[in-house]
């Protein structure tokens, strides 16, 4: 049995959204099922720590990061047409980045084998000056980063199955060749990127792979691409960590998308990302909440992630 953390504050909760799908309910809906099931007991409580400006600043431009603290404390309530704002906003956002490098910490320092951080806001669409679909700051691109600042990794592998292409995350890494970044994701749809032929530039051409899928797929198809694309593409790269941009928006039941996936096959794809992390870097995987907007598939979906992060998925 895997020794699994779990990042969680109450603080999350601060970030107040009205009338929107990505809301404190979601975090509360995943801690009900963990409490319920007592999953969480087996956990090891990870403690999230506010980033420091500097350390958002490995992904983000001082002057945006300047922008999220002052639109917070002005008042302001939207940063974009989709993303809503706060009074607490800009600090539970510098705890969600927090909590994916306490994540960090955690296995890099050996005291977990695996991460699972239940985080908000999300990140993946936060590009390095601007916020967008629901994203302040960018918690698994900054988590990257400061895996290979803090740590000297050379080698940081992203595997991102939000239904949502995680544009500003491939934003942020396409011409890099130290981070891999693989996303499944429906397309078309939000926000419009990651076709097959965006694989990267420059010097990163070819360590980004997008598999996009039409409206329907989902079991069977997520599945056969993480064995026959993804598998293949971690073996070659052999990072020393993988983060996880999890996203259990792509379920059956979530209004958001219209792909079929179903809480077990999240389970199923943990196990192969699992087994993959052993061959290559000694089980390390750190897995930062993204989407998810179905609350009661949300946190079952959670629940089966966290069982697969533990080896001890059906």
């Amino acid at each position: 049995m895997k020794h699994t953390g779990f990042v969680y504050s109450a603080e999350y909760l601060k970030h107040r959204t009205k009338f929107h799908p990505e809301c404190k309910e979601r975090l509360t809906a995943i801690l009900s099922r963990l409490e319920q099931s007592g999953l969480l007991a087996q956990l090891l409580s990870v403690q999230p720590y506010p980033a420091t400006i500097e350390q958002i600043a490995l992904v983000h431009s001082k002057d945006y990061i300047g922008v999220v603290r002052d639109s917070c404390r002005q008042g302001v309530r939207m940063l974009d047409m989709d993303t809503q704002i706060s009074h607490n906003s800009y600090e539970v956002a510098c705890l969600a980045v927090g909590g994916a490098l306490a994540g960090v910490d955690a296995v890099i320092q050996a005291e977990a084998d695996n991460v699972f951080c239940a985080v908000r806001p999300p990140g993946h669409h936060a590009l390095p000056d601007k916020a967008m679909g629901f994203c302040l700051f960018n918690n698994v691109a900054v988590a990257a980063r400061y895996a290979q600042q803090e740590y000297g990794l050379n080698k940081v592998l992203i595997i991102d199955w939000d239904v949502h292409h995680g544009n500003g995350t491939y934003d942020v890494f396409a011409a890099d060749p130290s981070v891999f970044y693989f996303s499944i994701h429906q397309f078309p749809h939000y926000p419009g990127t990651g076709r097959a032929d965006e694989t990267g530039c420059d010097k990163g051409a070819g360590t980004s792979l997008h598999v996009p899928l039409s409206a329907g797929g989902g079991d069977a198809e997520y599945i056969a691409t993480f064995k026959q694309q993804l598998a293949p593409a971690v073996l070659a790269f052999k990072p020393e960590l993988i983060l996880i941009s999890a996203g259990f928006d792509a379920h059956e039941a979530d209004a958001l998308s219209s792909i079929q996936l179903s809480s077990k096959g999240f389970g199923r794809l943990t196990d192969i990302v699992r087994e993959l992390a052993d061959e290559v870097c000694a089980g390390r995987i750190v897995s930062v909440l993204e989407g998810g907007y179905n609350l009661t598939a949300l946190a079952e979906s959670a629940y089966e992630h966290i069982r697969a992060l533990q080896g001890a998925a059906d």
